[in-house]
């Protein structure tokens, strides 16, 4: 058989990304002090690029310096060792703890379940063990809401930690746990009927007052700073980017005109710096544009949690967001980096608001769901099975599997219908 070489021809569609797109993409996921101390890098390394004057003499706003300055600035997860140290713990809790507290996010919100932190530990601990000490031990250290799974147990956690009787504890279980309540207003209408309506008003008004975020009391090594703000406006939200401190960039005219001169003998070097400098502004308002506009949608969505109205957060994940916005996923996860919103109530991560559906047709929390399942347990009068209690849900619009109320049922440490 004779071998022969043939020669063909194929077309084939290949995306190659640009120096320039790739910068552009990572200047997305730069939080807004990494993203103001790279421009001040640039300005160091390009002549063409000038802060407006008004700028160049604020007082003393250079976030290298100021961090600097800041004398031995203690970090959430070191403060809560040290609170560890003043307690008898054994060496099983003492280390179930540490990694607890290192799991923590910036804002002091525990949003790994039990079953990754198991993993975490190489399964050396139960998850039953590590909730244990979750809830007994890391619950307990301050600030209030240290370790909270969701921001309604974060609230929770810090009306806990004020003077309130044991009737006052019981009815902002009520308000903030109760599934029956979508809002405050459905939680105000229904508990007037056993409380007095000086009761409800006291309690929705500490509800409305905790602290969002306990965990950015502390100065850690990223020194936090919000991109965006809410402005509460006739009971809407406006978002908008915070301006203030923030570098606003021109191009030094006269300096690109002697480059662009033809009597002058300008290198590709210097053309080149031009060219970046131009890109540059182009990039970073576009930037801007962007978290603003993702976080403006964010803020939209979740109005009612925001605006007082309600302690639950809506469903929202990244992918909605993406078709919403037509953008692709992964720009979207970008932006959520180290983004975070200034609201009245404390500064929040732009991430910690979004929480996705455990249901396809229908917009259920996981906190939701447990809600449910619970309330379901408490009141059941034969012991109900998983496939009963999933009956019981889909029959109102859950449409939710029996594997998927096996696991959130774990999570909330309810005993099988045979151990019940």
């Amino acid at each position: 058989m004779a071998i022969k070489l043939v020669r063909e021809f194929q077309h084939k569609q290949q995306l190659s990304i640009t120096p320039q797109l790739r910068k552009s993409i990572d200047l997305l996921q730069l939080s807004r002090l990494e993203i103001i101390n790279k421009i001040n890098r640039e300005i160091e390394d390009n002549p063409f690029i000038v802060k407006k004057p008004e700028q160049l003499i604020s007082a003393g706003y250079d976030d290298a310096r100021l961090i600097e300055s800041l004398s031995e600035p203690q970090s959430l997860q070191s403060s809560l060792n040290s609170q560890l140290e003043d307690l008898r713990l054994s060496q099983s809790e003492k280390k179930i703890s540490s990694v607890i507290i290192q799991s923590l996010e910036e804002n002091g919100l525990m949003l790994s379940d039990m079953n990754e932190m198991e993993e975490m530990m190489s399964y050396q601990f139960s998850s039953q063990e590590i909730k244990v000490v979750l809830e007994d031990i890391v619950q307990n250290l301050d600030p209030a809401g240290i370790g909270a799974r969701n921001f309604k147990e974060l609230v929770f956690l810090q009306l806990k930690r004020k003077k309130l009787s044991a009737k006052e504890i019981a009815l902002s279980k009520k308000i903030l746990f109760n599934p029956k309540y979508s809002n405050f207003e459905d939680a105000k209408t229904e508990l007037i009927k056993t409380s007095s309506a000086p009761e409800i008003e006291k309690i929705l008004h500490l509800i409305k007052n905790c602290d969002l975020s306990p965990g950015l009391d502390f100065q850690n090594v990223q020194f936090i700073q919000p991109d965006l703000e809410i402005l509460p406006i006739d009971d809407n939200l406006t978002v908008k980017f915070i301006e203030a401190n923030f570098p606003i960039l021109s191009l030094d005219k006269n300096l690109a005109k002697l480059v662009k001169d033809k009597n002058n003998d300008a290198n590709s070097q210097l053309k080149e710096k031009v060219n970046d400098a131009k890109w540059l502004m182009r990039a970073i308002e576009k930037r801007n544009e962007t978290v603003q506009t993702v976080g403006a949608l964010i803020c939209e969505r979740q109005s009612d949690f925001l605006l007082n109205r309600s302690a639950e957060l809506k469903p929202l994940s990244n992918l909605e967001l993406a078709r919403d916005l037509k953008l692709s996923p992964s720009t979207i996860s970008r932006i959520l980096r180290a983004k975070y919103i200034q609201t009245p109530k404390g500064a929040v991560s732009m991430r910690s608001l979004l929480v996705s559906s455990v249901s396809k047709t229908r917009g259920v929390t996981p906190t939701q769901l447990m809600e449910e399942i619970q309330e379901i347990v408490t009141q059941e009068v034969t012991k109900l099975s998983d496939q009963k209690i999933s009956d019981m849900l889909n029959k109102r619009g859950f449409n939710l599997a029996r594997r998927t109320i096996t696991k959130y049922r774990k999570k909330i440490n309810i005993p099988s219908s045979r151990k019940r």
